[in-house]
């Protein structure tokens, strides 16, 4: 099994007509993903190397059944680029993009909890979303997975989760969902809600989560840990040496006024039972020794 996608979900992609989006949507499709379609109103009635190009999402998803959706186009445009397929009832929208305003993220966070709670965002500014073996939607450099495996994956950090899938891949082991819910100071989808559907999923045996500084999320993860999952889980914290006050990398990597170290999450982490490692290496060695003993 899998979280949120598998070999059965269709996709849209909403920029497709763009250089990176017929890129992605090309590259996902030879992995293997049903990607059904695409929207630009302005192309509608073309299709890109046999993929069909519709006015709208709704459009799209009357024609081909696709639930989920593929959002790349520009930062102006990605509001309302989600706000359309909420409305179109899309179950499942990843919004690649970066830089959207924190403003606009907040904004169609809490309209779609108010108004399409049956409507997931991940994302922004995340690589995306693979069940290996079956479905890929975003950035996620599929080649460097194995399927098959009984670990999961969520990070916020982009290359990193390209680095958890390669340190299990070389280690023999294989994933079932590798998610990255991007690393913005409003995502879509939290450590918790993955941690709770990989805790459900009765093919994720453990998982593996990689967190970086600013904010709470892996605090909240902790708790929710300790708590809530008797699955092994093997954590890697990015930014131990940020110097406070400092943006590294994204808008949700800063550390302000003594919160948000990567040493206290660390620290909650590891109070939860969670099996902290110091770099993203001894993450995978630390999630082999827990698969063996599965």
């Amino acid at each position: 099994m899998s979280i949120f996608v598998n070999r059965d979900t269709k996709v849209i992609v909403q920029g497709i007509t763009g250089s990176q989006g017929r890129f992605y949507a090309l590259r996902n499709r030879d992995y293997g993903t049903q990607v059904v379609g695409g929207t630009n109103p302005k192309k509608a009635g073309t299709d890109v190397e046999g993929i069909p190009v519709f006015a709208s999402v709704a459009e799209a998803r009357a024609e081909t059944g696709a639930t989920a959706s593929m959002v790349i186009v520009p930062a102006p445009f990605a509001k309302d680029a989600v706000m359309e397929a909420a409305e179109a009832g899309m179950e499942l929208i990843v919004v690649l993009t970066e830089g959207i305003p924190a403003h606009d993220e907040a904004w169609f966070y809490n309209k779609l909890a108010q108004d399409h709670p049956g409507s997931r965002v991940l994302g922004p500014n995340c690589p995306g979303i693979l069940t290996a073996g079956e479905c890929n939607i975003g950035f996620i450099p599929a080649e460097v997975a194995t399927a098959g495996g009984p670990v999961g994956i969520v990070s916020r950090s982009g290359t990193l989760t390209y680095q958890a899938l390669n340190e299990l891949t070389e280690k023999g082991i294989g994933v079932t969902t590798c998610v990255g819910i991007g690393g913005d100071p409003v995502p879509g989808t939290s450590f918790i809600d993955c941690l709770e559907a990989f805790q459900a999923d009765p093919d994720t045996k453990a998982v593996i989560m990689f967190g970086e500084i600013g904010g709470t999320a892996e605090e909240e993860a902790a708790a929710f840990i300790a708590g809530n999952m008797d699955k092994p889980v093997a954590a890697y914290v990015a930014g131990v040496t940020a110097p406070p006050g400092k943006k590294m990398g994204h808008a949700g990597a800063i550390v302000s006024g003594g919160k948000g170290t990567a040493q206290a999450k660390m620290d909650a982490l590891r109070e939860a039972g969670v099996l902290v490692a110091q770099n993203p290496t001894e993450a995978g060695e630390l999630m082999a020794e827990a698969v063996k003993n599965l």
